[in-house]
């Protein structure tokens, strides 16, 4: 009975470490979801309002006038 009184406070203190590291994880985890989600939103967007009438893509006025120079 001794080892328990000795080794209960060690193990609680383990597991709400554990407990903690493991929320911490949890929540890393569904922020980088999130994040590259909205990237993901972000560049479909962007996509979108690139295209031209056609579906081209558009090249906007700093295309170049051809001569190499910009």
């Amino acid at each position: 009975m001794d080892y328990v009184a000795v080794l209960l406070p060690s193990l609680v203190v383990g597991l709400l470490f554990w407990f903690a590291m493991k929320s911490i994880f949890n929540a890393d985890k569904s922020e980088r979801q999130a994040e590259a989600r909205a990237q993901a939103e972000a560049d479909a967007r962007s996509a979108e309002t690139n295209q031209g009438p056609n579906g081209a893509p558009n090249t906007g006025t700093n295309a170049g006038n051809g001569n190499g120079t910009n």
